[in-house]
């Protein structure tokens, strides 16, 4: 079935962009979980906004931390054995939830196994597929990657908030276990390595552009990983690009993904209702996140950013006023909040392949991704302990707009330095062993 879908007319790269876009989609699910069972968990266990939402933040953290261990992995073992493997780990700790009891039960399932489960799957892989598979396009194969992450929220939250109300959190859970148990035989029969595994050119190249041997990694996976930072971490335009992503997260996932739906209850919208927020932050993501990578193929990926931090920004701190106009005020600052959700990934990406090559964009982003994480962590777990704190949201999503603008500055100076202080970032390889 391989051989006869890679001579059809349409390329095996979009195939295997299609079968990573539908994992990456229902991964991003599985994440967007938390947000929904935050309430439910508070009711029947007793715990605080706080406790819960420290779950969400170690698997934010781990989410991200595991990203560059994961890329260095999947250069030795190959993407398809990595994420069967992860979706594994993933089904049998989802299922395990349902039978916990204690707070540091959530914490080792929900954050530390699916956490790490997920991190195998990452954004970074949309990186390491952009510039494996493609010579044209790219930016758009990195926007529409991206863009599942968005799509996955806008197909399985309001979902999931239904299942809550209706069955309890369980049923939910239980969805999302079933979800990634269905992943294990699509990334087993689709996922390829490189194009010459199946006897192609990347899509776009001409035969100067091909590499006749593409490499996977002989280093060991672990200290490869760190290496490569230990290397980047040199580089002022490494530290800039890990910065703002740390921004970058702190603004996204960590505190509008993890707390707009505790923030819109507590404005007087139902549940369901709250998570169709989610959900149009999602559609208006996915147009955005694809004029992004439209864009960061014809214009400096820098200005991108600048836009897109400055606007977030501002959309933050308008959104604890947002609400004074109850669900209309809030449907006002998703649509504009959702354009730019993950609109960064594309120009973060370009910028991160053209400072330290095609060849080290997979290890090095899945770095800046980590950052990206951290950010993401501390944000979920700050804002649910302001809240618990200062008995509202306004302080978080008013620091979070600041960091913002901070962010829109930062990324103006990569670039900017002298060539020689972007070291290049070299590992041991040995030619690609045949598709496993």
């Amino acid at each position: 079935m391989i051989t006869a879908l890679a001579r059809s007319r349409v390329h095996y790269a979009w195939i295997v962009v299609g079968v990573i876009f539908l994992i990456m989609l229902l991964t991003a699910g599985i994440r967007s979980a938390p947000g929904v069972l935050i309430l439910p968990l508070e009711d029947e266990f007793g715990w605080t906004r706080a406790t819960v939402s420290l779950a969400v933040s170690i698997n934010l953290f781990l989410y991200g931390l595991c990203g560059p261990f994961a890329a260095s992995i999947m250069e030795r073992i190959g993407m398809r054995r990595m994420m069967a493997v992860a979706l594994v780990f993933i089904t049998g700790a989802i299922l395990l939830t349902t039978q916990m009891t204690t707070a540091w039960q959530l914490y080792l399932l929900w954050g530390g196994v699916v956490g790490l489960g997920t991190g195998a799957m990452a954004g970074w892989i949309a990186a390491t597929v952009s510039n494996r598979w493609f010579v044209a396009r790219r930016g758009v194969v990195v926007g529409l990657l991206t863009a599942s992450n968005a799509t996955g929220q806008l197909a399985f939250v309001p979902l999931l908030a239904w299942l809550v109300v209706a069955y309890g959190w369980r049923a939910a859970a239980l969805l999302v276990a079933g979800v990634a148990f269905v992943l294990i035989p699509l990334a087993v029969i689709f996922i390829r390595n490189f194009p010459q595994d199946v006897g192609l050119r990347p899509y776009g190249a001409t035969a100067k552009d091909e590499d006749p041997r593409p490499r996977l990694r002989l280093e060991n996976p672990f200290t490869g990983a760190l290496k490569t930072l230990n290397r980047s971490l040199r580089s002022l335009d490494f530290l800039l690009l890990a910065g703002s992503f740390f921004i970058c997260g702190l603004t996204t996932s960590g505190l509008v993904g993890t707390h707009l739906i505790p923030f819109a209850r507590e404005c007087g919208i139902p549940e369901v209702t709250a998570a169709s927020l989610l959900a149009v932050i999602g559609v208006f993501d996915i147009l955005g996140t694809m004029g992004s990578g439209w864009l960061s193929d014809r214009f400096d990926s820098r200005w991108l950013l600048f836009w897109y931090y400055g606007l977030r920004g501002l959309s933050l701190m308008f959104l604890p006023v947002a609400y004074d106009f109850g669900f209309y005020g809030l449907m006002l600052f998703v649509v504009f909040y959702g354009l730019d959700w993950v609109a960064t990934v594309p120009p973060t990406v370009r910028l991160t392949a053209d400072i330290f090559g095609k060849a080290n964009v997979g290890t090095v982003y899945a770095w800046i991704f980590a950052a990206h994480q951290l950010g993401s962590a501390a944000a979920a777990y700050g804002a649910g302990l302001l809240r618990t704190w200062l008995g509202d949201y306004q302080a978080s999503f008013v620091i979070a707009g600041l960091f913002g603008l901070m962010a829109a500055l930062m990324v103006l100076r990569i670039g900017r330095v002298s060539p020689r202080d972007i070291l290049p970032v070299h590992q041991p390889e040995l030619p690609a062993t045949p598709a496993r």
